[in-house]
């Protein structure tokens, strides 16, 4: 599903105009990543976690000539999906 897809299925669902639905989406988007930047976490009980880790700076290798590179530091969202939506997959 994309995001246009989610659009339509959010629409329907709550019966609600599509532009209302984009913007809803949109609405969500945006804050979970302004609060993640912020390096907070955002739970949403039954859906999932947002939370931020960081990786170490670490060496590693070009695959084509073996040489050895430096791979910088960096923070990485993730998401943990809540109980609620593991039961509802399975």
């Amino acid at each position: 599903m994309n995001k246009s897809e989610l659009v339509d299925a959010m629409a329907e669902a709550a019966d609600i105009p599509k532009s209302a639905a984009a913007r809803a989406l949109d609405a969500l988007t945006d804050s979970v990543a302004a609060t993640l930047k912020n390096g907070d976490s955002v739970s949403i009980i039954g859906f999932g976690t947002f939370t931020v880790k960081e990786r170490a700076a670490r060496t590693g290798r070009n695959p084509q000539t073996g040489a050895t590179i430096q791979i910088a530091a960096s923070k990485n969202p993730t998401f943990k999906a809540g109980k609620a939506l593991k039961d509802a997959i399975q």
